[in-house]
Formats: structure tokens, sequence, C-alpha cells
């Protein structure tokens, strides 16, 4: 059956609830129902039973419940780290770098404590929440002292979590995409996910300036007078109200415990490593024929199931941090076990946003929305020109909405059909989606990252979006630009 201009309703009324209620969940637990209501001829109580079925049938793709799974864990995984102390380690080794700026010049020490940030923001892509809560908390005092915006801080933390998140997809934004790829059925959507980074321009130029910003000691107007105006020994607006938290973890840490860097370092790194490691063991097997080890290599990465291999890297990483802490003596198998459930249940609304995003993805599909979408727009928008409009599009809806995940889940089930019709190149397309959802969540004041750096940071959340803003509109302007260029040369 063709639904017509129906099809598009549902993600508009996700969209518009979305703007309304600022509850996401609501806003895509409605557009499901819609989507099964018309599909069901518009009889309520059908409708509402196929939309519980719908849910259901998340489950029955094996790659969605793998993704499910390892969000909740990476939630255990966490707050394992925050018990034992492993994040407080790494605080201190950043602390004794940070000694060690405040003995060279003040002009050296305020670029490299605000590199050091950046940095930190960039190494703790596992979860944006903890890399904005520990960038800001961790670098208040110094940058209070050498005189550096609070403002500034919040840019540096804020611009750093979401852009390093995506672009090293080994965590739950990874996992997150490539289930949405395979509602769409991508058959490799680990290797389309990685192909499409280098096009992923907005993730790429926050990054970029982000660091020349640092590094040049030039900033936009509004940041400059933030800047001057610390300085001169004013840290706050007048009438400016700081969002204050001094909290980097959301568990206390086990006292009595010795903080180690490498209760943090190492669990992560293991499943940061073990992920490629996974890929080729799942791949190995689909490879045909290769002339060499290297080859069968690289072949087996692009071939391994993607949502198996973060799975089994977070299981191997929280088994590594367990055996750990055994033997140093900070867990018992009671604890390990509340550990667990407590992370697991952190975590809960992040595997609730998946099974909401993965089922208005199917009922998407199921009213062949993206398919008459990108019918509709067929006479007048050129394959050349749709990865700037997708690009637009993301960056309102995510704007609107302030939430990244969201537009994702409602544009990946439409632009990755109109990329197929348009015969445009699905990763390019792909990326544009992706980085339109970063550029729109930058510049909103409802986003949750940005509140969360905010409040880390002491910063008046307003006077942090409206100083960013200039950063993040330049990176998306010229963001669209680029898209435009190579949808015209490719």
């Amino acid at each position: 059956m063709e639904y017509g201009f129906l099809s598009v309703i549902p993600p508009i009324i996700a969209i518009v609830l979305a703007l309304r209620t600022k509850q996401v969940y609501i806003a895509l637990l409605f557009g499901i129902w819609f989507s099964w209501f018309t599909i069901k001829g518009w009889n309520p109580l059908e409708g509402t039973l196929a939309m519980i079925e719908g849910m259901v049938a998340v489950f029955k793709s094996e790659g969605n419940t793998r993704t499910i799974m390892f969000s909740a864990l990476v939630g255990a995984l966490l707050l394992f780290i925050q018990y034992s102390r492993g994040v407080e380690g790494f605080v201190n080794i950043i602390n004794k770098k940070l000694v060690k700026l405040e003995q060279k010049s003040t002009g050296y020490s305020r670029v490299m404590v605000q590199v050091l940030a950046a940095v930190t923001g960039v190494l703790l892509f596992v979860e944006t929440s903890i890399s904005s809560l520990t960038v800001g908390t961790l670098y208040r005092p110094i940058f209070d002292k050498l005189k550096i915006s609070r403002e500034k801080l919040a840019y540096i933390a804020d611009a750093s979590s979401a852009p390093s998140s995506i672009l090293i997809p080994f965590n739950a934004w990874g996992a997150f995409i490539m289930g949405l790829l395979l509602t769409q059925e991508i058959d490799k959507p680990f290797a389309v996910m990685i192909s499409s980074i280098k096009y992923n321009f907005y993730p790429l130029l926050a990054l970029l300036i982000l660091f020349i910003v640092i590094l040049i000691k030039k900033d936009f107007r509004l940041m400059n007078k933030a800047e001057k105006r610390t300085q001169s020994g004013v840290i706050m607006n007048e009438g400016a109200t700081p969002m204050v938290s001094d909290e980097i973890t959301s568990y206390p840490p086990k006292e009595g415990v010795p903080a180690r860097a490498y209760n943090m370092i190492v669990p992560l790194l293991t499943m940061v490593l073990m992920m490629p490691i996974n890929l080729i063991y799942t791949g190995w097997s689909s490879v045909k024929e290769s002339t060499s080890t290297l080859e069968h290599i690289q072949q087996a990465i692009g071939a391994g199931s993607g949502s198996s291999a973060v799975l089994y890297a977070v299981i191997t990483a929280i088994l590594v941090a367990i055996s750990m802490y055994f033997i140093q003596g900070i867990l018992k198998p009671k604890e390990a076990v509340d550990l667990t459930l407590k992370g697991i249940s952190e975590l809960m609304p992040l595997a609730l946003l998946m099974l909401l995003a993965f089922s208005i993805g199917d009922a998407c599909k199921e009213l062949e929305t993206g398919i008459y979408v990108a019918n509709a727009t067929k006479s007048w928008l050129s394959p050349e020109l749709l990865p700037a409009v997708v690009f637009l599009i993301s960056s309102f809806i995510a704007f609107s909405t302030g939430t990244s995940w969201g537009t994702f889940a409602i544009m990946i089930a439409i632009a990755v059909p109109m990329a197929n019709i348009h015969d445009a190149d699905i990763t390019i397309v792909i990326a544009a989606t992706l980085g339109g959802g970063i550029f729109g969540d930058h510049c909103s004041p409802i986003s949750d990252t940005s509140i969360i750096s905010s409040m880390a940071s002491a910063s008046d959340h307003i006077d942090h979006v409206k100083t960013q803003l200039p950063y993040a509109l330049f990176g998306g302007v010229v963001s669209i630009i680029l898209y435009l260029i190579i949808g015209f040369l490719m």
C-alpha cells in the first residue's frame, strides 16, 4: 500500500512534539504510535497493539539487540572505573602536569592548559557526559587561576566531547549509528560508518577550529570580551548565574583505595583495542579470496559484525576491569554484581532511546517515508545538492530538539533512501546527516551536552551558548560549502 504524504507525518509529529515538550522520548513514542495507527487503517486499538509488537520486533534483529546490550553494559564499565578511583588517578596525573605548567611563563601556561583540556576531552571519547564533566570540573580551578574565562572552558568541554565521540566511534555512538544503518538494510554498517568519517566535515572542523583558536590565541568577539573581562579580575558577567557542579562522576569512588590511573586506562584501552580484533574475528570466515594475510585482515574488518565487535569488546573490558580490581582487593563478587546492575540502570535511558529510535526507523520503513520524500524531491533536488540539504535539515532538527541522537533516528530513515533513489554517494549523505546533528546540537541552548558543559565549568549557560555560537556557525557554514563542492565534484 502506498501512503504518500501520510508517510512523512510521523517524523514531522516527532519533531514538532520534541520542539513543544522538549521530551524526545515522548515525541518518538507518539511518532511510532501514529505510524502504526496509519498503517492499521486508523484503528487506534490495532495501531497501539501494532506499536507494541513493533517495539518487540526490534529485538528480532540480532544487531539491534547487541547494540542495546552494549549501550547498557557501557554504563557498568564506566561505573567500575569510577568506583576503582581510576578517574581520580587520571585526574591526579593531569594535575601534576598542570603544576609543571604553572612553573613556566604565564602565557605558555595559558595555551598549554587549554590544549591539555581539549586533549583530555578527546581522550574521553567513550562517553560525552563523562568527557564534558571531567574537563569542566578538573580544569576549572586552574582556568580561574590563570584568568581564562569559564566560557572558554565550557566551549573546550563542549567542542571536544561529541565531535570526538562520533569521529572515534568505538563507543555507544558507533553502536547506535550501526544499528540505525542496519534498519536500512545496509549490509556492512561498520565499514560504511568508518568510510563516512572523512566526509563528516563539521566534527572535524569543530576540533580543528578548537585547537587553532587555542594555539593562535585569537577569539571571536564575544569570547574575546569574556577573556578580557576575566583577565581584569571579573569572572562572570553582571547578572550571570553559574550552573555549578563539583561532581566528575555519578557514583562515589571506594574509600581507602589508592587512586591509580591505569584502573581507568587499561579497561578503556582494552575495549578500544578489542573492537578491531573482534571485527577481524567475526569477518574472517566471510572472506573468500585474498592474496595476502594483510589483505585478508583488511577485508575481514570490512566484513565483520560491528554490533558483535562492540558487544564482545565491552564485555572483555568489564572482565578485565573486574579481574584487576579483584586482584587489588577493590571489588568483591557482590560489589561487582551490584555495580553492574547499577551501571546498567544508569544507561537505561540511552538503551530506551535506542529502542525507540530503531522502532521509528522500522515504522518509517514500513510507511516508505524515505522513498516518498526521495521521489517527491527527485524532480528538483539534484544528487549534487543532497548532502548540503540533508546537513541543513539535520542541523535544524538537532537545534530545535537539542538532541543529536533523536535527529539521527529520524533522519537516517529518510536520508538513506534519498541517497539510493538520487543515486548519491551514501557515505557522504550519512556523514552529512551525522555532522548536521552535531552542528545543530552545538548551537542549541537546550542541548544536554551544552548544559552539562556549562554546569561542569560553572559558567552561565546562555553566556556559554552565545560565546560558542560563532565558532559553531563558522564550522557549519564551511561544512555546507564543502558539501556543495564535493557534491558537484563527485
